[in-house]
Protein backbone atom coordinates (compact mmCIF):
# COMPACT_ATOMS: atom_id res chain seq x y z
CA UNK A 1 0.00 0.00 0.00
CA UNK A 2 2.84 2.47 1.04
CA UNK A 3 4.31 1.65 -2.93
CA UNK A 4 0.91 2.21 -4.58
CA UNK A 5 0.55 5.86 -4.14
CA UNK A 6 4.38 6.57 -5.35
CA UNK A 7 3.43 4.45 -8.18
CA UNK A 8 0.05 6.32 -9.35
CA UNK A 9 2.60 9.45 -9.31
CA UNK A 10 4.86 8.47 -11.10
CA UNK A 11 2.12 6.78 -13.81
CA UNK A 12 0.45 10.49 -13.66
CA UNK A 13 3.62 12.35 -14.26
CA UNK A 14 4.70 9.95 -17.51
CA UNK A 15 0.71 10.58 -18.99
CA UNK A 16 1.40 14.40 -19.20
CA UNK A 17 5.14 14.15 -21.12
CA UNK A 18 2.59 12.01 -23.53
CA UNK A 19 1.27 13.75 -27.03
CA UNK A 20 -2.39 14.91 -26.37
CA UNK A 21 -4.81 12.56 -28.10
CA UNK A 22 -7.92 14.26 -29.17
CA UNK A 23 -11.44 13.18 -29.71
CA UNK A 24 -11.52 12.18 -33.35
CA UNK A 25 -14.72 14.32 -34.22
CA UNK A 26 -12.60 17.60 -33.45
CA UNK A 27 -9.82 16.91 -35.50
CA UNK A 28 -10.55 19.36 -37.91
CA UNK A 29 -10.39 19.21 -41.77
CA UNK A 30 -9.18 22.82 -44.07
CA UNK A 31 -9.72 20.49 -46.97
CA UNK A 32 -11.70 22.74 -49.47
CA UNK A 33 -13.13 19.33 -51.26
CA UNK A 34 -14.69 18.60 -47.90
CA UNK A 35 -17.92 20.36 -48.50
CA UNK A 36 -21.23 20.28 -47.06
CA UNK A 37 -24.77 17.95 -48.47
CA UNK A 38 -28.04 18.83 -47.44
CA UNK A 39 -31.51 17.18 -47.56
CA UNK A 40 -32.70 19.40 -50.15
CA UNK A 41 -31.61 22.25 -52.50
CA UNK A 42 -34.37 24.21 -51.90
CA UNK A 43 -36.96 24.67 -48.74
CA UNK A 44 -40.20 25.61 -50.03
CA UNK A 45 -42.64 26.34 -47.60
CA UNK A 46 -45.67 24.94 -49.69
CA UNK A 47 -48.23 25.09 -47.25
CA UNK A 48 -50.26 28.37 -47.96
CA UNK A 49 -49.77 29.71 -44.41
CA UNK A 50 -50.72 33.29 -44.75
CA UNK A 51 -53.80 33.45 -42.77
CA UNK A 52 -51.32 32.36 -39.82
CA UNK A 53 -48.40 34.16 -40.54
CA UNK A 54 -45.21 31.16 -39.96
CA UNK A 55 -44.01 28.22 -40.05
CA UNK A 56 -40.99 26.09 -39.33
CA UNK A 57 -39.19 23.75 -41.57
CA UNK A 58 -36.11 21.33 -40.79
CA UNK A 59 -32.69 21.27 -42.90
CA UNK A 60 -30.17 18.46 -42.21
CA UNK A 61 -26.55 19.63 -42.85
CA UNK A 62 -24.50 16.28 -43.23
CA UNK A 63 -20.87 15.64 -43.23
CA UNK A 64 -19.89 12.94 -45.04
CA UNK A 65 -15.76 13.39 -44.25
CA UNK A 66 -14.22 11.23 -41.97
CA UNK A 67 -12.88 14.45 -39.97
CA UNK A 68 -15.21 17.40 -38.10
CA UNK A 69 -15.65 20.40 -40.44
CA UNK A 70 -16.28 24.00 -39.11
CA UNK A 71 -18.72 26.14 -40.61
CA UNK A 72 -17.30 29.46 -40.20
CA UNK A 73 -20.98 31.35 -40.97
CA UNK A 74 -24.58 29.86 -41.77
CA UNK A 75 -25.92 33.45 -42.61
CA UNK A 76 -29.36 34.45 -44.99
CA UNK A 77 -27.69 36.18 -47.92
CA UNK A 78 -30.31 39.32 -46.89
CA UNK A 79 -29.22 39.53 -43.45
CA UNK A 80 -32.01 42.48 -43.06
CA UNK A 81 -34.77 39.84 -44.28
CA UNK A 82 -37.75 39.78 -41.95
CA UNK A 83 -38.86 36.69 -43.86
CA UNK A 84 -36.72 34.70 -42.21
CA UNK A 85 -34.64 33.13 -39.31
CA UNK A 86 -33.18 30.23 -38.69
CA UNK A 87 -32.48 28.21 -35.15
CA UNK A 88 -28.78 26.78 -34.81
CA UNK A 89 -27.87 24.99 -31.38
CA UNK A 90 -30.98 26.02 -29.98
CA UNK A 91 -30.12 30.44 -31.00
CA UNK A 92 -32.52 32.16 -33.10
CA UNK A 93 -31.35 34.78 -35.84
CA UNK A 94 -29.95 34.89 -39.04
CA UNK A 95 -26.56 34.08 -38.25
CA UNK A 96 -24.97 31.52 -36.44
CA UNK A 97 -20.91 31.17 -36.85
CA UNK A 98 -18.06 28.49 -35.99
CA UNK A 99 -20.43 25.64 -36.02
CA UNK A 100 -18.67 22.48 -35.91
CA UNK A 101 -20.25 19.25 -37.52
CA UNK A 102 -18.33 15.89 -36.39
CA UNK A 103 -16.92 13.32 -38.63
CA UNK A 104 -19.90 11.40 -40.80
CA UNK A 105 -22.32 13.26 -38.56
CA UNK A 106 -25.26 15.88 -39.00
CA UNK A 107 -26.43 19.08 -37.97
CA UNK A 108 -30.19 20.29 -37.97
CA UNK A 109 -31.21 23.65 -38.88
CA UNK A 110 -34.38 25.13 -38.27
CA UNK A 111 -35.53 27.62 -40.78
CA UNK A 112 -38.71 30.13 -39.69
CA UNK A 113 -40.31 31.93 -42.63
CA UNK A 114 -43.11 34.59 -41.17
CA UNK A 115 -45.59 36.67 -44.18
CA UNK A 116 -47.76 39.34 -42.23
CA UNK A 117 -51.10 37.63 -42.88
CA UNK A 118 -52.49 40.77 -43.98
CA UNK A 119 -54.22 40.55 -47.55
CA UNK A 120 -52.15 43.23 -49.90
CA UNK A 121 -51.83 42.87 -53.72
CA UNK A 122 -48.11 44.91 -53.81
CA UNK A 123 -46.71 41.62 -52.26
CA UNK A 124 -44.54 38.99 -54.15
CA UNK A 125 -46.07 35.66 -54.35
CA UNK A 126 -43.27 33.55 -53.42
CA UNK A 127 -40.57 35.72 -51.07
CA UNK A 128 -37.33 34.35 -52.00
CA UNK A 129 -34.10 33.54 -49.93
CA UNK A 130 -30.99 31.89 -49.72
CA UNK A 131 -29.30 30.11 -46.90
CA UNK A 132 -25.11 30.64 -46.71
CA UNK A 133 -22.91 27.85 -45.67
CA UNK A 134 -19.46 28.93 -45.74
CA UNK A 135 -16.50 26.23 -44.85
CA UNK A 136 -13.33 25.60 -45.76
CA UNK A 137 -13.25 28.44 -48.45
CA UNK A 138 -16.95 27.39 -49.98
CA UNK A 139 -20.18 29.11 -50.51
CA UNK A 140 -22.89 26.91 -50.48
CA UNK A 141 -26.10 27.85 -50.68
CA UNK A 142 -29.77 26.84 -49.96
CA UNK A 143 -32.85 28.61 -51.49
CA UNK A 144 -35.54 29.13 -48.86
CA UNK A 145 -38.88 29.84 -50.92
CA UNK A 146 -42.03 31.19 -49.66
CA UNK A 147 -45.32 31.97 -50.73
CA UNK A 148 -46.41 35.86 -50.04
CA UNK A 149 -49.55 36.33 -50.72
CA UNK A 150 -53.10 33.64 -50.67
CA UNK A 151 -53.31 32.14 -53.76
CA UNK A 152 -53.55 28.65 -55.73
CA UNK A 153 -49.78 26.94 -55.79
CA UNK A 154 -48.89 25.03 -58.44
CA UNK A 155 -45.01 23.56 -58.11
CA UNK A 156 -43.77 20.66 -60.53
CA UNK A 157 -47.66 19.64 -60.66
CA UNK A 158 -48.76 16.83 -63.20
CA UNK A 159 -52.39 18.58 -63.94
CA UNK A 160 -55.11 15.90 -65.61
CA UNK A 161 -58.93 17.25 -66.52
CA UNK A 162 -59.69 19.79 -64.01
CA UNK A 163 -60.73 24.02 -64.44
CA UNK A 164 -58.78 26.66 -62.76
CA UNK A 165 -60.70 29.40 -60.52
CA UNK A 166 -60.97 33.18 -60.38
CA UNK A 167 -61.27 33.37 -56.84
CA UNK A 168 -57.66 33.49 -56.16
CA UNK A 169 -54.75 33.93 -58.78
CA UNK A 170 -52.75 31.25 -59.53
CA UNK A 171 -49.06 30.34 -59.22
CA UNK A 172 -46.50 28.36 -61.17
CA UNK A 173 -43.31 27.42 -59.66
CA UNK A 174 -40.76 24.68 -61.37
CA UNK A 175 -43.43 24.73 -64.11
CA UNK A 176 -46.86 22.38 -64.75
CA UNK A 177 -47.41 19.42 -67.08
CA UNK A 178 -51.33 18.88 -68.73
CA UNK A 179 -50.76 15.26 -69.48
CA UNK A 180 -52.15 13.60 -72.39
CA UNK A 181 -55.78 12.93 -72.75
CA UNK A 182 -56.73 15.58 -70.21
CA UNK A 183 -58.02 19.21 -70.28
CA UNK A 184 -57.11 21.94 -68.30
CA UNK A 185 -59.56 24.64 -68.55
CA UNK A 186 -59.07 28.67 -67.10
CA UNK A 187 -62.37 30.02 -66.48
CA UNK A 188 -62.53 34.23 -67.06
CA UNK A 189 -61.09 36.46 -64.86
CA UNK A 190 -58.31 33.82 -63.85
CA UNK A 191 -54.58 35.30 -62.88
CA UNK A 192 -51.96 33.32 -63.79
CA UNK A 193 -48.33 34.18 -62.60
CA UNK A 194 -45.21 31.96 -63.77
CA UNK A 195 -42.11 31.97 -61.75
CA UNK A 196 -38.71 32.79 -63.22
CA UNK A 197 -37.96 29.34 -65.73
CA UNK A 198 -40.91 28.25 -65.68
CA UNK A 199 -44.13 27.08 -68.26
CA UNK A 200 -47.29 25.64 -68.72
CA UNK A 201 -46.88 22.50 -71.02
CA UNK A 202 -49.67 20.81 -73.05
CA UNK A 203 -49.66 17.33 -73.51
CA UNK A 204 -53.66 17.56 -74.01
CA UNK A 205 -55.53 20.34 -74.28
CA UNK A 206 -55.82 23.47 -73.30
CA UNK A 207 -58.62 25.93 -72.93
CA UNK A 208 -58.45 29.36 -72.30
CA UNK A 209 -61.71 31.49 -71.17
CA UNK A 210 -63.72 29.35 -73.69
CA UNK A 211 -67.40 30.08 -72.67
CA UNK A 212 -66.79 33.92 -72.03
CA UNK A 213 -69.49 35.82 -74.37
CA UNK A 214 -69.73 39.38 -73.29
CA UNK A 215 -72.79 39.97 -75.54
CA UNK A 216 -73.10 43.97 -76.75
CA UNK A 217 -70.95 45.37 -74.02
CA UNK A 218 -67.37 46.60 -74.72
CA UNK A 219 -64.19 44.47 -73.65
CA UNK A 220 -62.10 47.30 -72.52
CA UNK A 221 -58.43 46.32 -71.41
CA UNK A 222 -58.81 46.34 -67.75
CA UNK A 223 -62.17 43.96 -67.97
CA UNK A 224 -62.51 41.51 -64.83
CA UNK A 225 -63.29 38.51 -67.88
CA UNK A 226 -60.06 38.74 -69.49
CA UNK A 227 -57.53 35.84 -68.37
CA UNK A 228 -53.94 37.40 -67.65
CA UNK A 229 -50.47 35.40 -67.77
CA UNK A 230 -47.80 37.31 -66.20
CA UNK A 231 -44.54 36.91 -64.77
CA UNK A 232 -44.80 36.78 -60.71
CA UNK A 233 -42.73 39.65 -59.77
CA UNK A 234 -44.97 42.35 -58.37
CA UNK A 235 -42.92 45.49 -58.32
CA UNK A 236 -43.75 47.94 -60.41
CA UNK A 237 -40.18 48.36 -62.37
CA UNK A 238 -40.85 44.85 -63.65
CA UNK A 239 -44.71 45.08 -65.49
CA UNK A 240 -43.48 45.10 -68.93
CA UNK A 241 -40.21 43.47 -69.10
CA UNK A 242 -40.22 40.47 -71.14
CA UNK A 243 -38.70 37.47 -70.87
CA UNK A 244 -39.48 36.64 -67.01
CA UNK A 245 -41.11 33.23 -67.42
CA UNK A 246 -41.34 30.87 -70.77
CA UNK A 247 -44.37 30.38 -71.66
CA UNK A 248 -46.95 28.26 -73.57
CA UNK A 249 -45.97 25.02 -75.17
CA UNK A 250 -48.39 22.44 -76.97
CA UNK A 251 -46.94 18.90 -77.40
CA UNK A 252 -46.10 17.85 -80.91
CA UNK A 253 -47.94 14.78 -80.84
CA UNK A 254 -51.14 15.00 -78.66
CA UNK A 255 -52.05 18.53 -77.86
CA UNK A 256 -55.20 19.16 -79.85
CA UNK A 257 -58.31 21.42 -80.06
CA UNK A 258 -56.21 24.15 -78.13
CA UNK A 259 -58.87 27.41 -77.22
CA UNK A 260 -57.12 30.82 -76.08
CA UNK A 261 -59.60 33.75 -76.04
CA UNK A 262 -59.81 36.76 -74.05
CA UNK A 263 -56.49 36.77 -72.84
CA UNK A 264 -53.56 39.03 -72.18
CA UNK A 265 -49.97 36.78 -72.56
CA UNK A 266 -47.21 39.38 -71.11
CA UNK A 267 -43.27 39.36 -70.29
CA UNK A 268 -43.05 35.96 -71.61
CA UNK A 269 -39.43 34.35 -73.47
CA UNK A 270 -42.32 33.28 -76.24
CA UNK A 271 -45.62 33.47 -76.41
CA UNK A 272 -47.44 30.29 -77.75
CA UNK A 273 -45.17 27.26 -79.22
CA UNK A 274 -46.13 24.24 -81.01
CA UNK A 275 -43.33 22.26 -80.76
CA UNK A 276 -43.31 19.37 -83.50
CA UNK A 277 -39.87 19.74 -85.18
CA UNK A 278 -40.75 16.03 -86.67
CA UNK A 279 -43.76 17.39 -89.03
CA UNK A 280 -45.90 14.58 -87.04
CA UNK A 281 -49.45 14.72 -88.64
CA UNK A 282 -51.92 15.21 -87.95
CA UNK A 283 -50.34 19.13 -86.26
CA UNK A 284 -51.35 20.13 -82.65
CA UNK A 285 -53.73 23.19 -83.45
CA UNK A 286 -54.27 26.12 -81.71
CA UNK A 287 -57.30 28.93 -82.11
CA UNK A 288 -56.29 32.26 -80.71
CA UNK A 289 -59.19 34.84 -80.31
CA UNK A 290 -59.39 38.39 -79.14
CA UNK A 291 -55.68 38.16 -77.59
CA UNK A 292 -53.39 40.79 -76.60
CA UNK A 293 -49.63 39.12 -77.15
CA UNK A 294 -47.24 42.04 -75.98
CA UNK A 295 -43.29 42.18 -74.18
CA UNK A 296 -42.20 39.12 -75.50
CA UNK A 297 -38.31 38.28 -76.07
CA UNK A 298 -35.76 35.26 -75.09
CA UNK A 299 -32.71 34.39 -76.43
CA UNK A 300 -31.03 30.21 -76.32
CA UNK A 301 -34.53 28.80 -75.59
CA UNK A 302 -34.53 25.18 -76.21
CA UNK A 303 -37.18 22.83 -76.19
CA UNK A 304 -37.24 19.37 -75.09
CA UNK A 305 -33.98 18.32 -75.35
CA UNK A 306 -33.80 19.13 -78.73
CA UNK A 307 -30.03 20.46 -78.79
CA UNK A 308 -30.73 24.09 -80.77
CA UNK A 309 -31.17 27.13 -79.70
CA UNK A 310 -33.50 29.74 -80.62
CA UNK A 311 -35.16 33.12 -80.51
CA UNK A 312 -38.29 34.32 -78.33
CA UNK A 313 -41.56 34.87 -80.48
CA UNK A 314 -45.41 35.87 -79.68
CA UNK A 315 -46.47 32.57 -81.50
CA UNK A 316 -43.74 30.35 -82.45
CA UNK A 317 -44.54 27.12 -84.65
CA UNK A 318 -42.93 24.30 -85.68
CA UNK A 319 -45.02 22.04 -87.56
CA UNK A 320 -48.32 23.72 -86.00
CA UNK A 321 -51.19 25.04 -86.78
CA UNK A 322 -52.51 28.27 -85.50
CA UNK A 323 -55.69 30.69 -86.67
CA UNK A 324 -55.78 33.83 -85.66
CA UNK A 325 -58.33 36.32 -84.92
CA UNK A 326 -58.82 40.11 -83.39
CA UNK A 327 -55.47 39.53 -81.57
CA UNK A 328 -52.59 42.64 -81.41
CA UNK A 329 -49.06 41.53 -80.86
CA UNK A 330 -46.43 44.74 -79.80
CA UNK A 331 -43.15 44.74 -77.92
CA UNK A 332 -42.02 41.44 -79.07
CA UNK A 333 -38.25 41.64 -79.11
CA UNK A 334 -37.40 39.20 -81.77
CA UNK A 335 -40.67 38.11 -83.95
CA UNK A 336 -44.21 38.49 -83.21
CA UNK A 337 -45.14 35.14 -85.16
CA UNK A 338 -42.22 32.78 -86.13
CA UNK A 339 -43.30 29.70 -88.34
CA UNK A 340 -41.26 26.85 -89.54
CA UNK A 341 -43.74 24.56 -91.21
CA UNK A 342 -47.36 24.67 -90.32
CA UNK A 343 -50.45 26.34 -91.47
CA UNK A 344 -51.23 30.39 -90.48
CA UNK A 345 -54.27 32.10 -90.87
CA UNK A 346 -54.16 35.81 -88.90
CA UNK A 347 -57.40 37.46 -90.10
CA UNK A 348 -58.50 40.96 -88.26
CA UNK A 349 -55.03 41.21 -86.30
CA UNK A 350 -52.57 44.24 -85.61
CA UNK A 351 -49.24 44.00 -85.42
CA UNK A 352 -47.56 47.21 -83.96
CA UNK A 353 -43.64 45.81 -83.12
CA UNK A 354 -42.39 48.55 -81.49
CA UNK A 355 -39.35 47.65 -79.38
CA UNK A 356 -37.97 50.49 -76.96
CA UNK A 357 -35.94 48.09 -74.86
CA UNK A 358 -34.75 46.29 -77.45
CA UNK A 359 -32.74 47.21 -80.60
CA UNK A 360 -34.72 44.83 -83.18
CA UNK A 361 -33.29 43.40 -86.94
CA UNK A 362 -35.39 40.83 -87.52
CA UNK A 363 -38.68 40.68 -89.18
CA UNK A 364 -42.12 40.57 -86.90
CA UNK A 365 -43.56 37.75 -89.38
CA UNK A 366 -40.89 35.02 -90.35
CA UNK A 367 -41.37 31.92 -92.02
CA UNK A 368 -39.73 28.95 -93.78
CA UNK A 369 -40.10 25.96 -95.29
CA UNK A 370 -37.10 24.15 -94.06
CA UNK A 371 -37.04 21.61 -91.15
CA UNK A 372 -35.24 22.51 -87.90
CA UNK A 373 -33.59 19.00 -87.77
CA UNK A 374 -32.01 17.11 -90.38
CA UNK A 375 -34.08 13.58 -89.39
CA UNK A 376 -37.16 15.53 -91.77
CA UNK A 377 -37.32 15.75 -95.50
CA UNK A 378 -37.64 19.35 -96.79
CA UNK A 379 -39.43 21.09 -97.77
CA UNK A 380 -41.82 21.02 -94.81
CA UNK A 381 -45.71 22.16 -95.65
CA UNK A 382 -46.18 25.74 -94.64
CA UNK A 383 -49.72 27.87 -95.58
CA UNK A 384 -50.14 30.81 -94.84
CA UNK A 385 -53.17 33.48 -95.05
CA UNK A 386 -52.97 37.14 -93.69
CA UNK A 387 -56.09 39.08 -93.91
CA UNK A 388 -57.46 42.32 -92.69
CA UNK A 389 -54.56 43.05 -91.20
CA UNK A 390 -51.64 45.52 -90.10
CA UNK A 391 -47.78 44.29 -89.69
CA UNK A 392 -46.23 47.43 -88.83
CA UNK A 393 -43.20 48.07 -86.64
CA UNK A 394 -39.85 49.75 -86.15
CA UNK A 395 -38.42 47.72 -89.15
CA UNK A 396 -38.30 48.88 -92.65
CA UNK A 397 -38.95 44.95 -93.40
CA UNK A 398 -41.48 43.65 -91.33
CA UNK A 399 -42.14 40.45 -93.88
CA UNK A 400 -39.68 37.41 -94.29
CA UNK A 401 -40.50 34.51 -96.32
CA UNK A 402 -37.66 32.29 -97.12
CA UNK A 403 -37.68 29.99 -100.24
CA UNK A 404 -40.81 31.95 -100.82
CA UNK A 405 -42.07 30.30 -104.14
CA UNK A 406 -40.47 26.88 -103.88
CA UNK A 407 -43.35 24.98 -102.46
CA UNK A 408 -45.36 27.69 -100.84
CA UNK A 409 -46.59 31.11 -101.74
CA UNK A 410 -48.39 33.03 -99.05
CA UNK A 411 -51.74 34.49 -99.35
CA UNK A 412 -51.88 38.62 -98.03
CA UNK A 413 -54.96 40.45 -98.98
CA UNK A 414 -56.26 43.55 -97.79
CA UNK A 415 -53.80 44.08 -95.10
CA UNK A 416 -51.30 47.23 -94.25
CA UNK A 417 -47.68 46.08 -94.56
CA UNK A 418 -44.87 47.73 -94.09
CA UNK A 419 -41.90 45.88 -96.52
CA UNK A 420 -39.47 46.11 -99.02
CA UNK A 421 -37.76 43.38 -99.83
CA UNK A 422 -41.45 41.55 -100.61
CA UNK A 423 -43.30 44.91 -102.00
CA UNK A 424 -42.90 43.76 -105.89
CA UNK A 425 -44.75 40.73 -104.10
CA UNK A 426 -47.91 41.85 -102.32
CA UNK A 427 -47.91 45.16 -104.03
CA UNK A 428 -51.60 43.50 -105.42
CA UNK A 429 -55.02 42.41 -103.44
CA UNK A 430 -55.88 45.47 -102.30
CA UNK A 431 -52.97 45.98 -99.76
CA UNK A 432 -51.77 49.14 -98.63
CA UNK A 433 -47.61 49.24 -98.36
CA UNK A 434 -45.41 51.54 -96.29
CA UNK A 435 -48.03 53.94 -95.62
CA UNK A 436 -47.82 54.72 -91.86
CA UNK A 437 -51.41 53.71 -90.47
CA UNK A 438 -51.59 56.47 -88.12
CA UNK A 439 -51.83 54.31 -84.57
CA UNK A 440 -53.47 56.54 -82.00
CA UNK A 441 -50.25 56.88 -79.67
CA UNK A 442 -47.00 54.91 -81.17
CA UNK A 443 -43.51 55.89 -80.91
CA UNK A 444 -44.18 58.17 -83.93
CA UNK A 445 -46.40 60.47 -82.23
CA UNK A 446 -44.89 63.25 -80.24
CA UNK A 447 -44.95 63.12 -76.22
CA UNK A 448 -46.79 59.64 -76.12
CA UNK A 449 -45.36 57.06 -73.07
CA UNK A 450 -48.45 55.17 -72.96
CA UNK A 451 -48.97 53.41 -76.69
CA UNK A 452 -52.59 52.87 -78.05
CA UNK A 453 -53.14 50.82 -81.14
CA UNK A 454 -56.59 51.82 -82.44
CA UNK A 455 -56.53 53.85 -85.37
CA UNK A 456 -56.36 57.38 -85.11
CA UNK A 457 -58.66 59.48 -87.74
CA UNK A 458 -58.26 59.60 -91.08
CA UNK A 459 -55.91 56.56 -90.78
CA UNK A 460 -55.30 55.09 -94.21
CA UNK A 461 -56.45 51.66 -92.15
CA UNK A 462 -60.10 52.62 -91.94
CA UNK A 463 -63.20 51.75 -93.78
CA UNK A 464 -61.57 49.50 -96.77
CA UNK A 465 -63.72 47.59 -99.03
CA UNK A 466 -64.33 43.89 -97.85
CA UNK A 467 -63.23 41.12 -100.29
CA UNK A 468 -65.49 38.49 -98.85
CA UNK A 469 -68.62 38.81 -95.97
CA UNK A 470 -67.30 38.64 -92.30
CA UNK A 471 -67.08 35.55 -90.37
CA UNK A 472 -69.35 35.78 -87.75
CA UNK A 473 -66.09 35.41 -85.50
CA UNK A 474 -64.50 38.88 -86.86
CA UNK A 475 -68.10 40.75 -87.11
CA UNK A 476 -66.67 42.46 -83.63
CA UNK A 477 -63.13 43.51 -82.79
CA UNK A 478 -60.71 42.59 -80.11
CA UNK A 479 -62.81 45.12 -77.89
CA UNK A 480 -66.04 43.50 -78.95
CA UNK A 481 -66.85 46.76 -81.26
CA UNK A 482 -69.18 46.03 -83.85
CA UNK A 483 -67.18 46.00 -87.22
CA UNK A 484 -69.12 47.77 -90.30
CA UNK A 485 -70.43 44.93 -92.48
CA UNK A 486 -69.14 46.91 -95.63
CA UNK A 487 -66.15 48.68 -95.11
CA UNK A 488 -64.42 47.89 -91.58
CA UNK A 489 -61.31 49.27 -90.32
CA UNK A 490 -57.87 46.53 -91.48
CA UNK A 491 -56.58 45.19 -87.87
CA UNK A 492 -57.64 44.48 -84.34
CA UNK A 493 -59.74 47.61 -83.51
CA UNK A 494 -62.74 49.05 -85.08
CA UNK A 495 -62.76 52.85 -84.92
CA UNK A 496 -66.05 53.92 -83.64
CA UNK A 497 -67.31 57.18 -84.54
CA UNK A 498 -67.59 59.84 -82.30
Amino acid sequence: MRLLLPLLLILSCLAMLLPGCEPKEELLTRDPSATLEFSTDTVLFDTVFVQTGSVTKRLWVYNRNARAVRVEQISLANPGSTTYTVTVGGDVGTTARNVTIRGKDSLLVLVKAFIDPSPSETKPFLVEEELRFETNGNDQRVKLVAYGQNAYFHNAQRLCTQTWRSDKPHVIYNSVLVSRGCVLTIEAGTRIYSHAGSAIIVQGTLLVNPVFQPGTTEVKPDDRNIVRFAADRRERFYDEIPGQWQGIQFDSTSSRNNVVRYTELKNAAFGLLVYNPGNVTPHPRVTVENCVIKNISGALLSFASGGQTFEGAGIFSFSGDFDVTNTLFTNCGEYAVRGIGGAFDLDFCTVANYTPRFNRKTASLWFTNEPAVRRVPAPLPLSISVTNSIVWGSVADELFFKNIGTSYQPSIRNSLLRTDEFKSVFGGNSNLLNIYPKFRRAPETPAADKFDFRLDTLSPASNRPLLRPLAPNVQRDLRNNLRSATAPDLGAYERLNP
